[in-house]
């Protein structure tokens, strides 16, 4: 199928507002299944992995396609809720274009506000399907009004709603003037309502103007005659559409399959294909020229892969948007990622679980390859007669973080394999050791996706996690220069242990962790026991005085001390160094130290007064603020202590409108009231 009769369409919006209903509804009209699905009951095409069935919502990208009026619709149901927005940033690099899906509650939820935003500031093509207009409470008028309000001209009404009993029964097109009345699986034309003629007229003159700006020659047409042909402005909102400067609205109930065909007429008839969207950037191998990438059939294969999905029996299967060219079974591809060679076994088409076996995907298409031994999420295929790379899927900042670990000491090896491969198949969450608390730490964007990806654990690789808050990487350190003699004397029947060390304590390591210094004169210490010295320092600051942490910009300064020449042994001067060291900390005055992290908080400026008092609760330090349009960005530095669960604290308090980034500055001095709470937990 050429590329000109493909629509590669993303369902975005907030959870909970249909996108996987209107999903099954499309693959039904377009007879790919033969039975409507539903959610509840956990038998939909696009929620088919045991979590999403459990859950009833969706936790990964689905795709699937159908055919419809002589075109290819590629469907990608993206989750909702805002922990799987890597889920989003993989679907529109597959897609390009999207239809937003709105319940018809009277206002523009977040979700809705943050995706059409997204749209608008990178010019991806967007309509608006109006959701759940069958309801109890529903309000298609009042809906479609707080868009307009929200988003001004942009909102392009097409279809002009039909009211009765407070309902939307059904339409007007704007642009053919023809009515229709809602029916299960299906419409009805009728005549048009006497009482909207002159409402018709005047969006008609509306989607004319809109149309007009879209080209000079319109515009000429336009103030010419006043009006543009159904054929003109359907070019005009087109062009709109592909340029991001319009966003058509309209409604149905995708659970009832009202409404449902319209959206995908209009789908097929003024949304862009491949070859009508925005070139996609890319580097040119080897030297590395930047270039925009437009879908081409007659250029040499790339292609990218968008998402790969990992199952323990069947293997890895690796989701492709093919840019440019073709692909065949038993070709071999270039992975300009990973500078290897793959070769294509099998290809797919996708719908939902079920694959469908293809000899070849061509420029413009989705689909999918099966076990590449290499290539994961975000890498390039090319053909090695055009080696290029595709710019990687930029993810979300996996700011949420908890510890991690197998429930059963046995199932740690199934623990952390399961991870790495579930890794494969979500490159939003990441996986660290803390070097400095020796505890496994996963990173995520909240607490549902780490639940759900330790729900997978148990489902996909039969075995369990657990997550618990991290430890803080405390340290410990002096602020009095003092200094102590320790002296290990042994003696046992036969030979003896003894030595005697005089060692300076003080701030102020070179490196800022440890220094040791040898100032001893006479042979007071000989020469082959000084490294047992600094040996036994080393194992000592391991654990501070307070609450054993380590102990950190410590200088010791060996300066006096006494040997046996028939008793001392290198050993006697480890334990020595030991006791000096238990002896100086309980004079040198020490004191905790805590991670300090630098942060800029991006929020509205409407919540800039709650961030800033949240931030000063945390024991926070505003640097600066910086103001962008209608945002605030925020720097300050934290204790992190304090932000342990910062990134589901910021989503509640700006509405999941705010985002924030932080990296370690330093250590300071922890205060006094909280340095005694965290001894006291630490000795209990």
């Amino acid at each position: 199928m050429s590329n000109t009769n493909i629509r590669n369409i993303a369902l975005i919006g907030h959870g909970g507002a249909g996108k996987t209903s209107l999903a099954e509804a499309m693959l039904f009209n377009g007879g790919a299944i033969d039975k409507l699905g539903k959610v509840a009951s956990g038998n939909t095409v696009m929620d088919f992995t045991a979590e999403e069935i459990e859950r009833k919502t969706s936790v990964s990208l689905a795709c699937a396609y159908v055919n419809w009026n002589d075109a290819k619709i590629n469907v990608v149901d993206v989750p909702g809720f805002y922990d799987f927005e890597g889920e989003f940033q993989e679907a529109i690099r597959a897609v390009g274009s999207a239809v937003l899906v709105a319940d018809a509650c009277g206002f523009v939820s977040i979700g809705a506000e943050k995706v059409i935003n997204y749209c608008l500031k990178r010019k991806v093509p967007l309509m608006i399907f109006i959701n759940g207009i069958d309801k109890e409470n529903a309000d298609y008028v009042k809906t479609a009004a707080a868009f307009r309000e929200m988003f001004g001209r942009k909102i392009a009404t097409l279809h002009a709603p039909i009211i009765r009993d407070g309902k939307m029964q059904g339409y007007v097109s704007v642009i053919s003037g023809k009515a229709y009345e809602f029916k299960v699986n299906g419409r009805e034309e009728i005549p048009v309502p006497a009482d909207m003629e002159e409402n018709i007229k005047q969006l008609k003159g509306e989607l004319s103007e809109s149309a007009a700006e879209t080209s000079d020659e319109f515009l000429e047409k336009f103030f010419e005659n006043g009006w543009l042909s159904n054929d003109d402005i359907k070019v005009g909102v087109k062009r709109g559409l592909a340029s991001g400067d319009t966003i058509p609205i309209l409604g149905g109930s995708a659970i009832q399959n009202i409404g449902v065909i319209n959206l995908m007429n209009e789908i097929v008839d003024l949304m862009p294909s491949p070859s009508e969207r925005r070139p996609v950037k890319a580097t040119l191998l080897p030297g590395g020229e930047s270039v925009e990438v437009n879908c081409n059939e007659n250029l040499p294969f790339s292609g990218q892969i968008f998402k790969t999905v990992v199952d323990p029996f069947a293997g890895k299967l690796s989701y492709i948007r093919v840019f440019t060219g073709s692909i065949k079974t038993g070709d071999e591809v270039y992975d300009s990622s990973n500078d290897k060679d793959e070769k294509i076994g099998s290809l797919y088409l996708l719908k939902g679980k079920k694959q469908e076996s293809v000899s070849s995907l061509s420029a413009g298409d989705i689909g999918a390859i099966g076990k590449l031994s290499e290539a994961s999420t975000g890498d390039t295929l090319c053909n090695e007669k055009r080696m290029i790379k595709f710019s990687d899927i930029k993810m979300p900042a996996a700011n949420y973080a908890m510890a991690i670990r197998a429930k059963r000491t046995e199932e740690e090896d199934k623990v952390f394999s399961g991870l790495n491969k579930l890794h494969e198949e979500d490159i939003s969450f990441v996986i660290e050791k803390n070097i400095e608390t020796g505890e496994t730490i996963i990173k995520g964007l909240g607490e549902t996706q780490l639940d759900v990806i330790c729900q997978k654990l148990k489902n996909k690789y039969g075995c369990s996690a657990e997550l618990s808050v991290p430890e803080i990487a405390y340290k410990e350190t002096i602020t009095a220069k003092t200094e102590a003699e320790g002296k290990h004397k042994k003696q046992s029947g036969g030979a003896g242990q003894f030595g005697v060390v005089n060692i300076r304590y003080e701030a102020g390591a070179d490196d800022g962790v440890f220094e040791f210094v040898d100032e001893t004169v006479g042979g007071s210490v000989p020469k082959p026991f000084i490294p047992a010295v600094e040996k036994g320092l080393r194992e000592a600051i391991k654990q501070g005085p307070l609450a054993n942490y380590p102990v950190v910009d410590l200088k010791c300064t060996l300066f006096d001390g006494k040997y046996h020449p028939v008793d001392s042994k290198e050993v006697a001067f480890v334990s020595a160094a030991k006791l000096s060291f238990d002896e100086a900390m309980t004079r040198a005055r020490p004191v905790l130290l805590e991670p300090v992290y630098s942060y800029r908080i991006t929020v509205p400026s409407d919540y800039l007064g709650d961030i800033l008092g949240d931030i000063a609760k945390r024991r926070g330090r505003v640097l600066g603020m910086e103001p962008d349009g209608t945002e605030q960005t925020v720097s300050a530095e934290v204790p992190l202590a304090e932000m342990a669960k910062y990134a589901m604290d910021l989503r509640s308090m700006t509405q999941a409108r705010g985002k924030y980034s932080g990296e370690f500055v330093r250590y300071e001095i922890v205060p006094n009231e909280i340095q005694e709470k965290i001894t006291a937990a630490r000795k209990k």
